[in-house]
């Protein structure tokens, strides 16, 4: 089945801009995280550190970027 046969708009599930702002969210959490890790601290606190910094990231370049 042709994915355009679900669809028939066409449209895509994201636009560019949300797309990027989310990619730039998840490298800035998974950097934190690591950033984090190498800190020595244990794995639950790299993953709040990361989930954190990711929601912050988003919201951040949701502002700057238009």
């Amino acid at each position: 089945m042709n994915p355009a046969d679900r669809d028939p708009s066409g449209a895509p599930l994201l636009t560019l801009r949300a797309a990027f702002i989310l990619l730039l969210g998840v490298l800035s959490g998974v950097g934190a995280g690591i950033l984090t890790f190498f800190a020595g601290n244990d794995l639950a606190t790299c993953a709040m550190a990361g989930c954190g910094s990711a929601a912050m990231a988003v919201l951040f370049f949701h502002t700057i970027i238009n």
